[in-house]
């Protein structure tokens, strides 16, 4: 199969637009002029249920819906689509739109942006001591778009929130220096929609050279839900496997972090034989997804969805909750119902398929996980820790926050117990505050 693209300017040329109503149609045009849209012919043919399209989970994953943007929004840019064809006319109101999306959230480009020789590099990220994300410049797209991305500000020419970078030396250089670094995620995008070549640009230099500290290289990707033919019959694709089975035997774990967010994006044919030959020159596939109202909010769906990453020789890894932007209100449930989901479909699968960690929201301070609800001094609270923080002493600290049944996101929580602040948060502020001697900027390094 070849790749075809559909984005808004020829998706009125695939045949199952006739399936859509006239609001359906608009509602495409209204919310893909602000947040971005891109599919493809292997989710259009292979993943959506064309009889019924309004209520097919893959359908809103892919296509935007009127509901995500707040009425406002929607009849501002409505209006302005209906009055001008001009592009910069369309696009600057579409810009003061997304800039009241909150388009980099969990301070992305303020305290995750390293320095490195004196300058911030906007093509890496380095949140937690042991991981580094890098973004490849080329691979700054993917081969389709999901609704609840949070990268969507990557998609849509806001050149001033975009991560890149071109240099593969400085990713070697960077990691090397930074001995406490194990791990590089590369991400975007979506790396896999890099030509073999391309990739193997980056990625042979760390290969190459002696950098002691890094035992794992991961990929961030939809590739396998979204266009499995990248590791079948794609023209680079065994170009692509040399490079996979260099790095496995030069040691280096490598861990496919695969996006799946609903049990029909591993039924087909296609992600079957990808996956396989992935595991058979030893690539280690984890699995993630966000919980998404409209997508896949039921405990039966995540359990049939783990138990079928399991039986593919898949690792079930993160259930996510959206983070706090662009469609955010669209897909969020409270976080009580999240913990509900998690902790039911949990239930339902056997151990091999507990390797799963969630509800986790990705915030500011780190990776904080939904342990579930108790009741302390006859009052209700949630029970909290983090998988991952900016500071590594703060990692599997349980922590408390007043019961909340509206709350969908971690700042909505509130300390409990008579506390003022959670206990990272006076650290948290010194932090960024940059108010730290040599000696304690270690402790972080």
């Amino acid at each position: 199969m070849k790749l075809k693209s559909y984005t808004l300017s020829n998706f009125k040329t695939l045949k199952q637009v006739e399936r859509l109503s006239k609001e359906q149609i608009e509602a495409i045009e209204v919310v893909g002029n602000v947040l971005p849209f891109k599919t493809n012919n292997y989710v259009v043919d292979e993943l959506i249920n064309w009889e019924d399209p309004e209520n097919d989970p893959m359908f809103k994953l892919t296509f935007p819906q009127k509901g995500m943007l707040s009425d406002e929004h929607y009849q501002a840019m409505k209006i302005v689509l209906n009055n001008t064809s001009n592009k910069d006319d369309i696009k600057r109101v579409a810009n003061v739109i997304r800039m009241e999306l909150n388009p980099h959230p969990a301070g992305q480009i303020e305290h995750n942006v390293p320095e490195f020789n004196g300058e911030k590099i906007m093509g890496l990220q380095h949140k937690y001591r042991e991981t580094v994300l890098f973004f490849p410049s080329q691979g700054q797209t993917c081969h389709a778009y999901c609704t609840f991305c949070f990268r969507w500000p990557q998609f849509v020419g806001m050149d001033e929130f975009k991560f890149a970078a071109k240099e593969a030396s400085l990713l070697k250089d960077y990691v090397k220096e930074n001995i406490g670094v194990t791990d590089i995620l590369f991400t975007g995008g979506d790396p896999m929609i890099m030509k073999a070549k391309v990739f193997a640009s980056y990625v042979l230099p760390l290969l190459e050279n002696d950098v002691p500290n890094l035992q794992t290289i991961r990929i961030g990707t939809k590739a396998l839900a979204y266009w499995p033919y990248k590791f079948i019959s794609d023209d680079d694709t065994e170009e692509l496997f040399d490079l996979f089975e260099l790095i496995v035997k030069k040691g280096i774990n490598l861990s496919i972090m695969a996006h799946f967010s609903h049990p029909v994006e591993l039924e087909t044919e296609a992600v079957k034989i990808a996956i396989k030959r992935l595991r058979s020159i030893g690539v280690q596939i984890r699995t993630q997804s966000p919980l998404l109202k409209h997508i896949n909010d039921s405990p039966d769906v995540w359990a049939e969805m783990w138990r079928k990453q399991v039986n593919l020789n898949c690792i079930p890894y993160y259930m996510f909750i959206p983070r706090d932007t662009g469609a955010q209100e669209y897909f969020a449930l409270p976080l009580e119902k999240a913990w509900d989901v998690f902790r039911n479909a949990y239930q339902r699968v056997s151990g091999v398929c507990r390797t799963v960690r969630g509800p986790s929201m990705s915030c500011t301070p780190g990776k904080v996980q939904i342990l579930g609800i108790s009741e302390i001094n006859n009052k209700k609270v949630f029970v909290l820790r983090m998988l991952q923080g900016r500071n590594p002493d703060w990692v599997a600290k349980p922590f408390f926050a007043e019961y909340d049944p509206n709350a969908i996101w971690m700042d909505d929580l509130r300390p409990a117990l008579g506390d003022e602040k959670f206990f990272f948060e006076d650290e948290l502020e010194w932090l960024f505050n940059e108010h730290l001697t040599d000696d304690e900027i270690g402790r972080f390094e």
